[in-house]
């Protein structure tokens, strides 16, 4: 049976990397918004932000999946887990696709090569936040509920 630790150690560590993570998408998103504001949603074409490829609509979805980061990590009480998982494995997703589809017309998001190794380290480092920043009560964590048990009553 797989095991996602808890309680970890270096949690407020983990939990501050999906936060810059989703700083960096929003920060990305409003750049890419200035920077594509007269092209069309999915305009095809040179436009750069950071070093990525990029058009309206992936400027629109990065600002969007940065702010459920963000906001997913301000509230915390395990939200952020599942954001920084589902999120994180969604960008994966998307990186692969578009890799696929990077030199045909079906490049909707106008990835870059660049574009494509930003999507999935900053995926990576999503999914690597959820699986160490869950939180459980003390008495939760650790060994199985009959295995507890079986100790309370020796």
């Amino acid at each position: 049976m797989a095991h996602t630790p808890v309680n970890h150690p270096l949690r407020p560590v983990y939990r501050a990397l999906g936060g810059l993570a989703g700083l960096y998408l929003v920060l990305f998103g409003i750049l890419g918004l200035i920077q594509t504001a007269g092209d069309g949603l999915f305009a095809l074409g040179i436009d750069h932000v950071l070093g990525q490829g990029t058009n309206l609509a992936w400027s629109i979805v990065s600002l969007v999946v940065g702010a459920l980061v963000l906001l997913a990590t301000a509230v915390g009480r395990n939200l952020d887990v599942a954001a920084d998982l589902y999120l994180g494995w969604a960008l994966l997703g998307v990186g692969s696709a578009m890799l696929a589809l990077i030199r045909t017309d079906a490049n909707i998001f106008n990835f870059s090569l660049t574009t494509v190794i930003v999507t999935y380290v900053v995926g990576l480092v999503l999914v690597m936040a959820g699986l160490y920043s869950k939180v459980v009560a003390p008495e939760r964590a650790g060994a199985p509920r009959q295995v507890l048990q079986e100790q309370a009553n020796a």
